[in-house]
């Protein structure tokens, strides 16, 4: 996966973060497509949410559910390099909205 991103919004209260891709072969499929990043802590527990907002070239386009996996396995490597370190436990929350 190739992308050209723009950090669209970072807001440090919400603890979220919003990429606007703008090239690459992700953008081959889809006319937008956004990618929120945000963690909630509930009861000792970071709750990570990755949200992709997207618009399909085509009606028929698929949804993208490659990038479900890679951005499962980010967050899944970032939890393994944090283990030793953080006592929080991460959960993995993922959505996608069709724009």
């Amino acid at each position: 996966m190739t992308a050209k991103e723009l950090i669209q919004a970072i807001d440090d209260e919400k603890r979220m973060i919003m990429f606007k891709v703008l090239e690459g072969n992700v953008m081959e499929e889809y006319k937008e497509f956004l990618v929120i990043f945000h963690v909630e802590s509930k009861g000792g527990i970071d709750l990570v949410t990755w949200i992709f907002k997207y618009e399909t070239l085509n009606d028929d386009g698929e949804h993208p559910t490659s990038l479900l996996a890679y951005f499962i396995a980010i967050t899944k490597d970032i939890e393994n390099h944090h283990a030793g370190r953080i006592k929080s436990n991460y959960v993995l929350a993922l959505s996608n909205v069709l724009l």
